[in-house]
Parts: C-alpha cells; sequence; structure tokens
C-alpha cells in the first residue's frame, strides 16, 4: 500500500530515512493538516468517511471542501436577500450584481433572491423553493418601515417548512454612509470645494409613515454630514413624509446654502430614484447599487442574524410553526 492511501502507515515505527530537516517538517505539516480538515470551526470533529483509495491517492478534497470552497459552508444557512422590486429594468440588474459581490466575499455561500413585489423571484416562491432548509432573509431595504416589519415576516410565516431569522435592514449602518460618500464623490463631489458655507446635500430616500424608518433614516443623514465634515445633510422623501427632495432643497437655500447635491439613499435605480435625482440644482449621485461596502454589509447582516442565540427586539429572528 502506498503512503497516500494510508496516511496512518506514516506514524509506524521505523518510517522511511529522511533526507533533511526540512523534509521532517514537511511531512509533519501534511500530517496535521489532513488531522485538523476534520475539525470544524467550532472545535467539533467533524465524522470522517472513508475516501476511496484513488482520491486519496490523488489529494482531492473532501467533499464539503469541494462544495464549498471552505469547512462548514455546505451545512450554513441559505442567505436570502429581500429586494423591494421595480418595473425599471436596472433594479433587478443592479440587485444581481450586488449578489454576484457578495458570492465573491463569501465563496460558496448559497446565495439567493427574492422580491416583495413587481419582480421575480417573488419571496414566497424563493421561500417554497428552499423546502426544509435554514435560511437567512437579509432585508435589502434600508430602514424599519412596513415591509420589514410586516411583509417580510408575512412571507416566511406562510412558508410552514421553512426555518428562517429575518435580519434588520441595512440601515442605518457605517457601510451605508460610506457607500453614500462614495457615490457623491463619483458624481463630482469635491471635499475642498464643497467645504465652503454655501454646499449641502439632500438624502433622498423612499420614505415611509413608519416613524421608525424616518428615525433611521435621520440618523444615516446626520453620520453623512459627519462623514463630510460638518456639511449640512437634510432627509427627503420620494412618498408618504416630507420633506420632499425640493422642500428639502428650498430648506437649504434658505439657510444660504445653495450649492447642493443630491444623495441617493436607494439600493438600485427605480421610479423614486429617478424622480428624485431629476430634481437636483447640482450634482445628483447614483444609488448605491452593487457598492463593495453594501456587500460587505449583507455578510454582516446574514452573520448576525445567524449568530443569533435567541429571539431579540423587532424581526430579527422568527421561525416558522
Amino acid at each position: 500500500m502506498t503512503e497516500s492511501a494510508h496516511p496512518r502507515e506514516s506514524l509506524a515505527p521505523n518510517p522511511l530515512p529522511l533526507d533533511s530537516t526540512a523534509q521532517l517538517l514537511t511531512r509533519i505539516g501534511a500530517q496535521l493538516g489532513a488531522q485538523l480538515s476534520h475539525v470544524q470551526l467550532n472545535g467539533v470533529r467533524r465524522p470522517m468517511s472513508s475516501p476511496s483509495p484513488s482520491s486519496a491517492a490523488a489529494g482531492a478534497p473532501s467533499p464539503v471542501r469541494a462544495a464549498s470552497g471552505h469547512p462548514g459552508a455546505a451545512s450554513a444557512p441559505v442567505l436570502v436577500a429581500v429586494a423591494h422590486g421595480s418595473r425599471d429594468p436596472r433594479s433587478l440588474r443592479t440587485v444581481t450584481r450586488l449578489l454576484e459581490r457578495v458570492r465573491e466575499l463569501r465563496p460558496g455561500a448559497d446565495v439567493r433572491l427574492g422580491h416583495i413585489e413587481l419582480d421575480e423571484p417573488l419571496l414566497p416562491d424563493t421561500l417554497a423553493g428552499l423546502g426544509d432548509r435554514e435560511a437567512v432573509l437579509v432585508p435589502l431595504l434600508l430602514g424599519r418601515g412596513f415591509h420589514v416589519k410586516h411583509d417580510i415576516p408575512a412571507a416566511v410565516a406562510a412558508a410552514p417548512l421553512v426555518r428562517a431569522r429575518i435580519a434588520p435592514p441595512l440601515g442605518p449602518h457605517p457601510l451605508l454612509v460610506e457607500a453614500l460618500h462614495d457615490r457623491l464623490v463619483e458624481a463630482g463631489w469635491q471635499g475642498s470645494e464643497a467645504e465652503g458655507r454655501g454646499a449641502g446635500v439632500v438624502l433622498a430616500a423612499a420614505g415611509s409613515r413608519d416613524p421608525a424608518s424616518a428615525a433611521d433614516a435621520r440618523r444615516t443623514a446626520a453620520m453623512l454630514t459627519e462623514r463630510l465634515g460638518g456639511v449640512p445633510v437634510l432627509p427627503a422623501y420620494a412618498s408618504a413624509l416630507s420633506p420632499t427632495v425640493p422642500e428639502a432643497l428650498r430648506a437649504l437655500a434658505a439657510r444660504g446654502r445653495h450649492r447642493v447635491a443630491v444623495a441617493s439613499y436607494f439600493t438600485a435605480p427605480g421610479r423614486f430614484a429617478t424622480a428624485s435625482r431629476s430634481a437636483a440644482p447640482w450634482i445628483a449621485a447614483a444609488p448605491m447599487g452593487a457598492h463593495p461596502a453594501l456587500a460587505r454589509l449583507v455578510l454582516q447582516r446574514y452573520d448576525e442574524a445567524r449568530n443569533a442565540e435567541c429571539a431579540a427586539a423587532g424581526p430579527r429572528l422568527l421561525v416558522s410553526a
């Protein structure tokens, strides 16, 4: 029998003579690596299967590694990204690119998409396709509005086989502020010019009648003000709430701020984002889209919800009947 077919033979007495200390260290490292490959990240030893001599001799990876690129990913909950949906075809393309970035950051992860409305696949269809799999739903939404508090939990409750945790929405969060800042710079924002007293920013958001959603937008505006070195940022809304973008522009003008940019507080293009940008008197940033910071934040929300031990305030954890 060869040494690759029976690794334990390398531990037998009187091994073959080694030419150097480097060879000894190489053999020891290989043996330790083989043993550690059977240990999960939580310290529990993974059950060992009996590989065929041919696959062992060829050095083929274990089934878990072959499927996922890293140990344990095959048993991880499915990441279901929940987008709002839009009649604008750019929206689906943008969300698809964002999820491609998520997969690049987490090779082997099972990442799926479900929409609340207007686009396919719809969330109920995505959940139905999971069977009895465990899943973490990550809303690609920016505040705690009706969709997060009611629509998404209702979809989970209607999928009796799915065991699901619901993560918080993406906002507010410093990673979103970095994405907003970068989009402003891409649109032409220059810090040296904007530091004057005539500069301002309108943070254009979708809007919701839920007071928590407006509070989240105000928190993001405050963080963006800090990121921009004190330039005032006023939140404005495309629906449901005041001020609207034109009203926020007038409010800033009344304060002597006539060089005002519009920051698009939207995950993807759509009717509201387009209307908000069209009202801009100066530069208007694109939606955050597939910005790398959003991809990192999606995974952060997924990991937070996955590691939660019990139900918490709001819809962080919801297990269907």
